[in-house]
């Protein structure tokens, strides 16, 4: 195990410590069509998916990302605060739905980055007191996989390059950075608004309802922005990916990333007091028809507090 990683640093609970890699361990693993357990791993998926993942399977189903998420992906929470996650959606059996029992991944070029790592598990963690997370694996062996009795040795490095992992990691950076800085914040930060939550959810994961979101007028008049990176938005999703994780640092965790339209902060908290004055209003009347007693402690209160302004 690695100096800088103890046992309860691991991000899940087993009887069997799995040892810590670095990324210039070696591993003795290979899987090739023909081998015994062919398609097994596919057979029993569970594939949690990143945002550059979503990108990809755009690219390969050629569906906008609210029908990607539809067709192919199940929602599950990250935390006990409901930071939204997505997973690869299953048949009853939990066979993945781009598996072919003759090609096996029907969608091999744009597969998700874990399906690319496998059997290896991708740690990335960063310790209370380190400056940046650093990058740590796990082998993954189960039953069904005979990869690992196949006679090849071959290093992490090598097989991330094999795999094309690269380019997935280098786009799934920032994403794990917002989610570790999420965790290293603790519970005292307390539950993101609902309307935060929705945020994350649209600008990770349903990109084509977010970039509407982000060319609206109302966007533009929040936020002060160049019309090079609208252009760059409205036409590359991954740029579109870039400028969420900016948003999203701006929203969760009160970063100075996007500069604001003059007096836009101040209409924001007007508009915010008249919802919640509203909401207050709401709130009164449905108690006030539900209980008399406090229809009338409400009244008095009322009473006493114009009486008060006036004083």
């Amino acid at each position: 195990m690695s100096d800088d990683i103890k046992i309860e640093d691991i991000p899940f609970r087993s009887d069997v410590i799995p040892a810590i890699l670095d990324p210039n361990s070696d591993i003795k693993f290979n899987c090739y069509k023909g081998i015994s357990c062919y398609n097994a791993c596919c057979k029993h998926a569970d594939i949690t998916l990143t945002p550059y993942d979503i990108i990809r399977l755009k690219e390969a189903t050629g569906k906008a990302s609210t029908e990607v998420l539809k067709d192919h992906t199940v929602p599950f929470t990250m935390d006990a605060d409901g930071m939204p996650g997505i997973k690869l959606r299953t048949t009853d059996e939990g066979a993945c739905l781009f598996m072919d029992e003759d090609v096996g991944c029907s969608i091999y070029g744009n597969r998700p980055t874990a399906c690319r790592y496998y059997p290896l598990g991708n740690l990335s963690m960063k310790k209370t007191d380190a400056a940046h997370e650093n990058q740590h694996f796990v082998l993954v062996k189960e039953d069904h996989c005979k990869g690992h009795e196949e006679d090849r040795s071959i290093n992490i490095q090598d097989y991330r390059k094999e795999q094309g992992v690269e380019d997935y990691d280098k786009n799934n950076l920032e994403y794990f950075q917002l989610i570790l800085k999420k965790k290293s914040m603790g519970p005292g930060v307390g539950r993101p608004p609902e309307m935060s939550l929705q945020l994350f959810f649209m600008a990770c994961f349903d990109m084509d309802r977010f970039r509407r979101f982000a060319l609206s007028d109302a966007f533009k008049q929040t936020y002060k922005l160049d019309e090079d990176l609208y252009n760059n938005i409205d036409k590359d999703d991954v740029e579109l990916m870039y400028f969420g994780f900016r948003l999203l640092r701006h929203v969760l965790f009160g970063e100075i990333t996007l500069p604001e339209q003059e007096d836009a902060y101040k209409k924001r908290m007007e508009e915010r007091k008249e919802i919640y004055e509203l909401r207050q209003k709401i709130e009164i009347e449905r108690i006030k028809q539900k209980d008399p007693y406090m229809s009338y402690k409400l009244e008095v209160e009322s009473e006493q507090e114009n009486k008060d302004s006036k004083k």
